[in-house]
């Protein structure tokens, strides 16, 4: 079967994969929809191949599909399920595993991850354990599902962490793919958006998920600007998407007094002065990290029963084939999701 290949250094190739049948409490997910991701570019950008012991693994950690074949002792799903495919692995006995954060598996040595340390969705099909199986409702499409498998349900997740209601005036901290699903849900669960980010595509992007008003810290310290637009308050919550230092602080420095920030974006560092940033403003600091498997299902059920218009936001539909260039395109800070598709 085809699948890409990261071969290190920003170079990505389709290559032949042999096939491969799902062991037992294992399946074989046909492909329908697989998702680019940011975090995937620590394996596209790095020195050498994406291998593990020894072996090319194919990326891809946003996997959607149907169900074309089951192992042995195989049970909740059948041939022709559509699912979305959680990518984390673990035990599956500890209390993380056994409430859907298998990403959060006490048994180190049992933490796996597709499109990482074994085979992702970038490829014609991939085996994948049972457990890792979520539904994807009818009304909701392929590509959606690919969205929703890390991106999307990561701000989905983030949003119920805070507690976003009709309440809030909340700032989001980079439109990127997470930002907008952020945006999007956001203003459905009845917040008002204030949309940051220093590209005005990604803003205007923001403006048609639903923002109320926009910021671009080009024209001043974004603080500053979403005090001006909050009564000199502050947003009630911030979301960052971005990660970087200066986002982080700018993030804590918009949210008013006894408000909520959460960090989503990783990597990097930062320092924040614990009185004034945090202690002394009663200030809530959340992290979120992805999501269970629970998580991930109720993130598709409100996308569809809500009617969440994600696919506006997919501004990259690419073969297998078209794979590589879709990645050289995207990790030159293309806005929007970019989504690899099957027929």
């Amino acid at each position: 079967m085809r699948g890409v290949a990261f071969h290190g250094n920003s170079i990505a190739e389709v290559i032949d994969y042999p096939d491969t049948d799902p062991g037992p409490e294992q399946v074989l997910v046909k492909l329908r929809s697989s998702g680019l991701c940011g975090s995937d570019f620590v394996r596209y950008d790095a020195d050498s191949a994406n291998k593990h012991s020894g072996q090319m693994i194919r990326p891809g950690h946003e996997p959607c599909g149907e169900i074309a074949a089951v192992g042995n002792k195989v049970k909740g799903v059948k041939i022709g399920d559509r699912i979305i495919q959680h990518h984390y692995e673990g035990c599956r006995e500890c209390n993380y595993c056994l409430t859907g954060w298998q990403q959060l598996c006490e048994a180190t040595d049992k933490k796996r991850y597709y499109g990482g340390s074994m085979h992702g969705g970038h490829g014609d099909y991939m085996v994948a354990h049972q457990s890792t199986c979520v539904p994807l409702p009818d009304q909701v499409s392929f590509e959606v599902g690919a969205y929703l498998a890390c991106g999307a349900s990561t701000a989905f997740q983030a949003l119920k962490k805070m507690e976003i209601s009709g309440r809030d005036t909340l700032a989001i901290f980079g439109q990127g793919p997470v930002g907008l699903a952020a945006t999007m849900f956001g203003q459905e669960m009845g917040a008002r958006i204030i949309a940051v980010d220093i590209s005005q595509e990604r803003l205007d992007m923001a403006v048609k998920a639903g923002a109320w008003e926009t910021v671009n810290p080009k024209d001043g310290n974004a603080a500053d600007q979403i005090k001006s637009l909050t009564k000199g308050q502050g947003a009630d919550a911030t979301l960052e998407a971005a990660g970087l230092s200066d986002t982080r602080i700018a993030a804590v420095e918009s949210t008013r007094i006894f408000g909520r920030a959460c960090l989503v974006g990783e990597g990097g560092e930062v320092t924040y002065k614990p009185t004034p940033h945090i202690i002394h403003r009663h200030l809530t600091l959340i992290g979120s990290w992805t999501f269970s498997t629970f998580g991930l299902a109720e993130a598709a059920r409100f996308t569809g029963d809500r009617d969440i218009p994600l696919s506006s936001l997919i501004t990259s539909r690419s073969t297998i084939e078209e794979a590589p260039q879709a990645y050289l395109a995207f990790s030159s800070g293309a806005p929007g999701k970019f989504v690899i598709n099957w027929d």
